[in-house]
């Protein structure tokens, strides 16, 4: 009995024995693959932790997380509404302005200005079917927001009594001391300028150039224009003032308008930085005196394109002070062409640089592409362009003219404007007078004068024709040119006085 008692528990310690060892295995086996994915949750979550931490904290140099953090709610992470920007605009019939031609809007203008040079990127509304008479009138900064347009639809009219100009002003709408600042549409500026060109034509400077151009019958004109008094009986003042202009101001814009008949320059540019003028047009008549297109002076990166020039003196005007000046793809006549100058005058320094004229067409203009310069001056015009210019019945298509003198008489003087690097290409048409004119200081020849692709073509209207000339001016002839210019010098000149600081910029 003790023996099968002991037999039966050895047994039974055996089952037991078997099944608690098969029970190890599993639970073993188990354990460690428990164990295994509870160490890849944790370090999946120690993960998330970190790079959630990372993301919070990138500014202490966290490493960049490839998933997102959770979003917030969507309440909390809307953007409050933007600030009221450019919204607002200012229409100047509802400052008072009666736009019937007739009643004076200064005033209206004045307070319609004063309420969006508050506002940034505010407009003034002037509507279309209206005409505005304005008086001399100035919208000034410089404490004004920046970006303010001007929506030019209507029509603004100048003041023909001579009451209305005192003395003489310089400018009859001025622009000052304005960060981007825009006028655009399809409205019209007129000048009303028929009653000053020939109130008193006396006065006026002439074009120098008109001295190339003798009529066959070689007499000048002798009939004088009768002079057009003004709407109150009174003869206008002397000074001539500009249409618009613009003065120290940053990112101009113009664009879509119509200037004409200006009393003398359309539209001009003093001080500026950035300014964009294109798809505008000019219209004067061709002997409308001094009437300049568009006129610049100390102004830099100023792009022209698109844009119809139609004046009684130069389409274009570039004055001392101007640099990385781009024109192109410009109608250009009647007038005087493009110039450079006139510098140097009373015995003034000139700088302009870096200045590209191309894809011009000209017809019937006096001059084509011009510089001109007074006798006595200092400074310096390099790095010209004049590339792809058509002319058509064109009096003087290349100009450049160091003894400039639009008075009656001017002093011989030695010093002188240092011309250098200027270039034409493919300036190309009729003529009627003279193709090419180059009269160069003696003192400081013309250098690295460049030409290319000159063909021009005599067209015989009412005027004497000549050849090409040319004065101390040194350069090259890159290909053949029609006519022939043999009149260029080829390379340097062997006594050039070497540049002082009394001609650099």
């Amino acid at each position: 009995m003790r023996n099968f008692s002991f037999r039966r528990l050895a047994f039974m310690l055996l089952i037991a024995l078997l099944v608690w060892c098969s029970s190890y295995g599993t639970c073993h086996a188990r354990r460690g693959k428990h164990w295994r994915q509870s160490r890849a949750a944790s370090a999946s979550l120690s993960k998330k932790k970190s790079k959630s931490h990372s993301s919070g904290s990138h500014h202490h140099g966290g490493s960049k997380s490839k998933s997102k953090a959770p979003l917030p709610p969507k309440q909390d992470i809307t953007p409050p509404p933007p600030e009221k920007k450019g919204s607002e605009s200012f229409n100047v019939l509802d400052f008072g302005a009666k736009g019937d031609g007739e009643t004076d809007d200064t005033k209206a203008f004045q307070a319609a200005w004063a309420s969006a040079c508050k506002v940034e990127a505010s407009t003034i509304m002037v509507p279309s079917d209206y005409i505005f008479l304005l008086g001399p009138i100035s919208f000034s900064g410089p404490y004004c927001e920046a970006n303010i347009v001007f929506q030019l639809d209507g029509t603004i009219i100048a003041p023909t009594n001579a009451k209305a100009w005192g003395s003489g002003l310089l400018w009859w709408i001025e622009i000052t001391k304005l960060r981007g600042i825009t006028i655009q549409g399809s409205g019209v500026i007129d000048g009303k300028g028929s009653v000053w060109w020939q109130d008193s034509p006396y006065n006026d400077p002439f074009d120098d150039e008109a001295k190339l151009i003798i009529p066959f019958n070689n007499t000048a004109q002798e009939n004088q224009p009768i002079p057009i008094n003004s709407k109150q009986g009174s003869k206008m003042p002397s000074i001539k003032p500009t249409a618009l202009r613009f003065y120290g101001s940053f990112n101009v814009t113009v664009t879509g308008i119509t200037i004409q008949n200006s009393p003398q320059c359309h539209l001009k540019f003093d001080n500026c930085v950035g300014v964009s003028i294109y798809d505008m047009n000019v219209s004067s008549p061709g002997d409308s005196v001094n009437t300049d297109g568009i006129h610049l002076q100390n102004s830099k990166d100023v792009l022209i394109h698109t844009t119809n020039l139609a004046c009684g003196d130069d389409c274009v005007s570039i004055q001392t002070g101007c640099s990385n000046v781009y024109i192109h793809n410009v109608k250009c006549g009647p007038g005087h062409g493009i110039s450079i100058g006139g510098l140097g005058r009373d015995g003034t320094k000139a700088c302009v640089s870096n200045i590209t004229v191309r894809d011009i067409i000209m017809h019937n203009t006096m001059n084509g592409v011009r510089i001109k310069t007074w006798q006595g001056g200092s400074g310096s015009v390099q790095g010209v362009l004049f590339s792809n210019i058509q002319v058509s019945e064109v009096e003087l298509p290349i100009v450049i003219d160091q003894f400039y003198c639009d008075k009656q008489k001017c002093k011989n003087q030695t010093s002188a404007v240092a011309l250098s690097g200027i270039t034409y290409e493919k300036i190309r048409g009729t003529y009627t007078v003279k193709p090419v004119h180059f009269a160069c200081s003696d003192s400081l020849p013309c250098m690295d004068v460049t030409l290319t692709g000159i063909q021009l073509t005599p067209l015989q209207e009412r005027y004497h024709m000549y050849d090409p000339f040319c004065w101390q001016t040194f350069g090259e002839l890159t290909t053949p040119t029609i006519p022939p210019i043999g009149c260029l010098q080829i390379g340097k000149p062997s006594s050039n006085r070497i540049q002082s600081d009394h001609d650099s910029c």
